[in-house]
């Protein structure tokens, strides 16, 4: 394998690591990749610099709860897991379908999976979504008005959530930023849970995609709880604690990692 692609994939999976762990230390990483500590140290300084986790003396913990990551690094880390998220999901939606996809890489990649449906009407509040859809002659295609955000072309504002409430969409796709264990959804931004809340309130099913870096992820702000969704689609299956949750809240979850799920409460996995 290339060395830059090796160290890409690597970084992904200390990030996936540390949020499962909560908090690792620099030589147990060396020891389990099988590298030096200072190669590690280089990994942690590229993903510290880009906000995908925090540094301390000896070892490395989950990001701040008041900050996303980057935009840019959001792009390329679980790619792949996104893709296989994306492909799952527009495997359930039907064609002549009128959906909502908000602002989020999880959501873009959704988009990219779709452009081999039929008659879809999409609203969005995602630019990244609107040129990945503009160009299909299948589609008819409405951005919401509001304020775009620089970072991450992201549509925010009362005028955005006046417009998603002028409609009742059949499926509202939403990301989030991280799960807790009693299966509240964060975010870190005021005005883009506001506007995931409008689109819950507008969509006659919810569908949350979400890789499972974010399940146990801490955010600042509370958007609503896993009882407003229909499905959660991700890469792997939650802790048993919060399947417990999921599924007393009758909500469905469809897994994309290739395997058999290890629970009854998994409904789908990509094969």
């Amino acid at each position: 394998m290339d060395a830059r692609l090796d160290a890409e994939r690597r970084q992904q999976e200390i990030v996936a690591l540390v949020h499962a762990k909560g908090m690792v230390q620099i030589q147990w990483l060396a020891e389990h990749f099988d590298v030096t500590p200072q190669t590690i140290r280089r990994d942690i300084e590229h993903l510290a610099a880009q906000s995908a986790v925090r540094r301390f003396r000896g070892g490395v913990t989950v990001p701040s709860s008041v900050e996303n990551i980057a935009y840019s690094t959001r792009q390329t880390l679980m790619a792949e897991e996104k893709r296989r998220i994306a492909e799952l999901v527009a495997r359930h939606v039907p064609e002549d379908a009128s959906l909502f996809l908000n602002i989020g890489t999880t959501t873009e990649a959704v988009a990219q999976a779709l452009t081999g449906h039929k008659r879809l009407r999409v609203l969005t509040n995602n630019l990244n979504v609107a040129t990945v859809l503009h160009k299909s002659t299948n589609f008819a295609l409405s951005i919401a008005g509001g304020q775009v955000r620089e970072r991450d072309g992201g549509i925010i504002g009362e005028a955005t959530v006046e417009f998603i409430r002028r409609y009742k969409v059949d499926i509202g796709i939403i990301g989030i930023s991280g799960i807790d264990a009693e299966g509240d959804l964060l975010d870190y931004d005021e005005q883009e849970v506001r506007v995931a809340r409008a689109i819950i309130e507008s969509s006659r099913r919810v569908f949350l995609v979400t890789d499972h870096t974010k399940f146990g992820r801490n955010a600042m702000i509370r958007m609503a709880h896993v009882s407003v969704l229909d499905a959660l689609f991700t890469d792997r299956l939650p802790s048993a604690e919060l399947m417990e949750v999921l599924s007393t809240a009758d909500c469905q979850v469809h897994v994309a990692d290739g395997s058999e799920p290890a629970s009854g409460d998994a409904e789908d996995v990509d094969e």
